[in-house]
């Protein structure tokens, strides 16, 4: 992975708009929980990447550093053996001085490879730097839209147990209103008075019966008197 594939990345998780991801989605609570999982593996993935960066970094700094030293030294041996020389010169040993001379300037040579060396790393260490701070950035970003993410995930799940609530309550009190106790016991009530109709019905069709019977026996003591008073009148004649 590059760093400009990195950066990339970054910045566009880093740029991710929440509301207009959940706005298209048909079930923003799964959405958010497989948002959470992606940018929580995305996360892991960019610090790694990050991690890998800047340790690049580090050694590329540590490299720059060891040839600054390496420079430093090799310009003071370098000026240690021009003394030397100069004091062989001196002490009239021109041989030994040409020597140190000749010393002297290995040690330059060497300190002008170190020094270019140096100056070389300089840009890429630069670069490196300014990528590496928008990576921190970029993963700070990240971090926050985590956060984010995580909170809009607790407040949208809050506010459907919510409208779920709502609705079951909702949903009672319209089955309350569609199933009227009220209407039961009316119901109830009207049966009732149907079977006390009955039991008087039955009452009255019972006293009539009795009635009816008072009224033969009635009849046949009418009758009885009559042939009574007929069988006196045939006696007496």
């Amino acid at each position: 992975m590059t760093k400009q594939t990195i950066l990339g990345r970054v910045a566009q998780l880093a740029k991710a708009n929440i509301n207009s991801l959940l706005d298209q989605a048909e079930d923003p609570a799964k959405m958010l929980d497989q948002l959470i999982r992606d940018y929580t593996n995305n996360i892991r993935e960019a610090q790694e990447a990050v991690s890998t960066t800047i340790g690049n970094l580090r050694l590329l700094e540590q490299d720059h550093k060891e040839d600054v030293d390496a420079a430093g030294e090799w310009g003071g041996k370098a000026l240690a053996a021009s003394k030397k020389a100069d004091q062989l010169r001196s002490a009239g040993d021109a041989d030994g001085a040409d020597k140190f001379d000749a010393l002297a300037k290995v040690a330059l040579q060497r300190q002008l490879q170190s020094e270019k060396e140096a100056k070389d790393a300089e840009p890429t260490i630069a670069a490196q730097t300014e990528v590496v701070e928008k990576l921190k950035s970029g993963l700070d970003q990240m971090q926050i839209k985590l956060s984010e993410l995580q909170a809009k995930r607790d407040q949208l799940v809050a506010r459907s147990k919510t409208a779920e609530a709502q609705n079951q309550m909702m949903d009672a009190a319209q089955n309350i209103n569609v199933l009227d106790p009220t209407s039961e016991l009316s119901r109830f009530e009207e049966k009732v008075r149907r079977e006390e109709a009955r039991a008087l019905g039955k009452q009255e069709l019972a006293a009539s019966s009795l009635d009816a019977q008072f009224e033969q026996l009635d009849s046949l003591g009418d009758q009885a008197e009559i042939e009574a008073r007929l069988a006196a009148m045939k006696a007496t004649s």
